[in-house]
Formats: C-alpha cells, structure tokens, sequence
C-alpha cells in the first residue's frame, strides 16, 4: 500500500505543490485543500483521491517547510470534513508516512504527524484499522516521551498516544501499556546511571494527567486490585498542592475519576484475613490508609474551592478551578455527579453528560478536535457511539439534504476564489499602468 520515494502521479499539477519555493510550497499545499473541498463538494471521488495524492507526494518532499505545509493542510481537512472513505484504502501509507515524520522531522512537524496520526484514528473509528494504526504508532510515541525530547513534542505525543488508544486499544492489557507510559512522565523514577529524577514541567503534567484520565475512562468494569492504586492516588494527592493551576486542576479530575470508579473503596469483606493469618493486618491497614487519603484529598478540594486571589492573579482561571473543585467536593461528600450539555445541531438536540467519565471525555475531545468537534459529533459515528447520540438526532445529513450544505460550500469558496481573482487583476492592472509610465517616461527623455 505504500507509494515509492516521490510518487509516480508527479503530473497534471503535482508539481504545483512541491515548487522549489518554501512561499510557493505552502501557497501550493493551501490551494490544494481548497481542491480538496471543491472536489468534496461535488463528490468527485477522483478529484478527492488526487488531491489527496498530491499531500501524500509532499510528505516524501526532502524540504522540511514542504512537509509541513502538506501536514497542515491534511489536519485542517480531517478537522473540517468526514474523510472515511477516503482515507480507508490510503490509511497504512499516511500512518507511515506520519510515523516518519515523528521520527525524523522538526517539532513542528513531528507534532502536526502526532495530531494527524489521532485525527486519522478518530476518522478511522473504532476497528482493525485503528487497532493498526495504535500498535503501529506506539513504539514512536513512546519513544517521545522516554526520550523527553522538546516540551510541545512531547504534549503531542500524549494527546496521541491517548486518542489512538481509546479508539483502537481492544482489551485492558493494550490500555494499560499507555496507561504506564504516561505515568511515567507524570511520575517519573530514578534514573538508572546518574540517579536523578527528572521533573517534567507544568505543561508537560498537565498534559500528561489530562491523556491519562482521559484513558483511564475507558477501564470501565474491568476491575483492577485495590491495592495497585493506592501509590498512585497518593501520589496524585501531593499535586493538589502544585504551584502550576493547570496541573491542580488535572490532578483534581483524575482523583474525581479515582473515586467515581471507586478505586479508593475497599469493602468490609476485604477486610478480613490476610495469608499471615492475623486478622484484618494488611487489609485493615489498607482500609485505614484510604479513609485518611479520602478525607485528606476532601480537605484540599475545599480549600481549592475557596481560594482566595492575590494580586495579580488570573481571575478566569481561578474562578475555573473554584467551579471545579466545588463540584469535586460535592461529589466526594454528597454523590452529586457533574452534569453539562451542549447544542450539537437543531433546537432539539443536545448532548448531555452526568459523570465524571462522560464530562472528562467530551472536554478532550473538544480540545483535540478544536474548531473541528462540532462537525465529528454530528456526522462521526463514533463520537455519536460515545457520547450515546442517534443519527437521526444530530441531524446526520441524508443524500438529499446534502445538496443545499454543499452548494453553500461551493458559493463560499467561489467568494473567496472570486476575491483572490479579482486581486490577482488589480495587481496585473497595477503593472500594466508602471509599465505604460516607464514607457513614456523613457520616450520624454528620448526627445
């Protein structure tokens, strides 16, 4: 499935995206996802595969800017339209493509491959082909953050690492792999030769713990021995107390994930006794331990929800983690879940979340898929399969009703075609009159 080094398909304008120009290469690649969306438009199957195929010869350009171009173009068009079918028969290549790009390509390139290696699975949906696409994609992303390469690398690199996860992980063990991973980076050990620990900065953690409760959703009723997570919810519980707000805050949807799954919880049948044969020893302890972290990660909720803003402080943010940790204290002390909706189409139709599970989710979505969500809800089967919404609910266009939303698509960027014509005329026109002033100025001196 793959393409050789600079693909055949070079003509009929496939040089127009690889010009010798880094200003031409992505003026080129912009034109090409307005091809993209005139031949979506129509439904030119061939159009979009050759537009396609012109982003595909870009990724093997060796100009860096080039790659880059075509790697923002491909992330705007996965964002802005359901490329499925287009992409299904062309996944592998793109995945390699992107994987290379990880591994050998600036930041800047390698974190547009690490958005376009989640936008891809998010397209692809729940099956064989995303499963690929996370057993393929691992080992680079991995090898991002054990390396602790560049900051914004490595935030890309979780985001991914979490999205292809979810949609293709098939069973605990393959979630529980990422799952380590991004611990890792949260809490890291010693190193072996020197051993130091290494610090990861606050918006490295704050990344780090968001793509891990992210995934942690996903464990659902598969459940894990208590004790495994007694380290770990301690240890989340010191960082409560973190300098940084964004990692308080992440920390503090974690642990409201920990308690609504109820890792904290050990009922009284457990403890009983243990193999040493003194009653309740290891479980009684176990028990006490997490009746004190309960109250202890209670007591910093609160006082996180009444925090009080200094000078100088950022009163968006801090009236956030207020709100937040006001809900977390009414979950921890009361059962009362966190509950938000959101227009998703017409009047009717909302999308409604009522747990920590459900609310975590939807909020990395709409940060991963930015401007892009609103499109995937509606007409993306698996988001609609996530967040529980009916096609005919969101409004899922029919063959029919796609002729009035494709036509306004087809008018806007005419508009904007028209506009850059109408440009490209004024500046001719502006020549043409310096041209006929040099002339004549050049006869006045000839007499």
């Amino acid at each position: 499935m793959g393409r050789s080094k600079k693909s055949k398909a070079r003509g009929a304008g496939g040089d127009d995206l690889l010009d010798s120009s880094d200003a031409d290469s992505v003026g080129s690649s912009s034109t090409a996802l307005s091809d993209l969306s005139i031949s979506y438009a129509t439904e030119n199957v061939n159009s979009h595969e050759f537009v396609l195929d012109k982003y595909i010869d870009a990724l093997y350009e060796k100009r860096g800017s080039t790659r880059e171009a075509a790697l923002a173009s491909l992330v705007d068009a996965f964002e802005s339209f359901m490329l499925g079918g287009l992409v299904e028969n062309k996944y592998a290549t793109l995945l390699s493509l992107f994987n290379t790009s990880i591994k050998k390509g600036s930041t800047k390139e390698a974190c547009l491959a690490s958005r376009a290696i989640g936008l891809l699975s998010i397209t692809l949906g729940a099956g064989s082909s995303s499963h690929e696409t996370m057993v393929e994609s691992h080992p680079q992303l991995s090898k991002v953050l054990q390396t602790w390469s560049d900051a914004s690398k490595m935030i890309s690199a979780l985001d991914c690492l979490a999205v292809v996860t979810f949609v293709g992980a098939t069973d605990l063990a393959e979630t529980e792999v990422s799952l380590k991973a991004m611990w890792d980076v949260i809490h890291p050990k010693s190193g072996s030769n020197v051993g130091t620990v290494r610090k990861p900065r606050p918006p490295v953690l704050a990344a780090a713990l968001s793509a891990w409760t992210f995934l942690l959703t996903t464990i659902g009723s598969w459940r894990i021995n208590t004790d495994s997570w007694k380290e770990p919810i301690a240890f989340l519980s010191t960082l409560l107390g973190a300098e940084d707000r964004a990692v308080r805050m992440a920390a503090g949807e974690a642990l409201a994930l920990c308690f609504e799954l109820n890792l904290l919880d050990i009922s009284p049948s457990e403890d009983a006794d243990d193999d040493t044969g003194v009653p309740g020893s290891s479980k009684g302890k176990l028990f006490l331990d997490m009746q004190a972290l309960k109250a202890k990660i209670a007591g910093l909720a609160s006082n996180l929800s009444a925090e009080a803003g200094g000078k100088g402080a950022d009163k968006k943010n801090l009236s956030d983690q207020r709100d937040l940790f006001q809900r977390i204290l009414d979950f921890v002390k009361y059962g009362k879940c966190p509950e938000e909706s959101m227009k998703i189409a017409g009047k009717r139709d909302v999308l409604r979340v009522a747990s920590w599970s459900e609310l975590i989710q939807l909020n990395f979505f709409k940060r991963f898929l930015g401007r892009g969500f609103l499109k995937h809800v509606q007409d993306n089967g698996l988001l609609q399969d996530i967040f529980n919404i009916k096609a005919d609910k969101a409004e899922t266009l029919s063959s029919n009703d796609k002729i009035p939303e494709l036509e306004k698509l087809q008018k806007h960027l005419q508009k904007i075609f028209r506009s850059g014509e109408e440009k490209g005329r004024a500046l001719k026109l502006n020549k043409d009159r310096r041209l006929a002033q040099e002339r004549k100025n050049a006869g006045m001196f000839d007499e």
